[in-house]
């Protein structure tokens, strides 16, 4: 496999929250030197490539696979329309975990869920259903995601407070509230996360 085509699939991965050059550089065994300029060129093919969407950001000491800006149009389009407009389980069951545990990174997600889960962490900003809300202290400044507004507007609640517990959601789920839909669907996940912080 080609360097470049490893750096790739491993910003894929990473998603919004980017890596460093350390952690890509422990990944595929190449010097920082070496891998910025592989990056940098990397970078100068997307840019020159008329064939190509994708882009390379550099924020702070983190790259990020993004799409280049005159794109923007189209996946603002794509975010409103139709067929963007309902949820599949894997995203629904992140933001499931997010709204009980919110502030959570992508990486506790993940270690809750068993699954990779960043397209559909990406999706729920996408969709303006959660957002980052900090940054955790320490090497990586991975970022913390949490509800936003509109995910309250969404399903019916003034705030987060509102959620019941998940031992309640028997009992709502047998109620007609606005939400008892995404409580009722997604039980089995809430009292899972709940046995899971018991045993912490």
């Amino acid at each position: 496999m080609k360097v470049s085509s490893k750096i790739e699939a491993l910003l894929f991965v990473a998603g919004n929250e980017g890596l460093t050059l350390t952690e890509i550089s422990h990944m595929i065994n190449l010097s920082t030197a070496s891998l910025y300029n592989e990056i940098t060129e990397l970078k100068k093919n997307y840019e020159e490539s008329e064939e190509s969407s994708l882009t390379i950001l550099e924020v702070g000491d983190r790259f990020m696979l993004s799409t280049k800006k005159e794109y923007a149009s189209l996946l603002k389009q794509y975010a409103q329309s139709s067929i963007n407009q309902s949820l599949s389980q894997a995203a629904l069951e992140c933001l499931s975990i997010i709204a009980y545990k919110q502030p959570i990174t992508r990486a506790e997600i993940e270690e809750l869920r068993g699954v990779q889960s960043s397209g559909s962490v990406q999706k729920l900003v996408t969709r303006r259903l959660i957002e980052e809300k900090s940054r955790v202290d320490g090497p990586g400044r991975a970022i913390l995601y949490g509800t936003t507004a509109y995910f309250l507007d969404y399903f019916g609640l003034k705030t987060v407070d509102e959620l019941p517990p998940v031992e309640q959601l028997d009992e709502n789920a047998e109620k007609e509230i606005p939400n008892d839909l995404f409580f009722d669907r997604f039980k089995e996940q809430f009292e899972k996360l709940e046995e899971e912080q018991e045993e912490i």
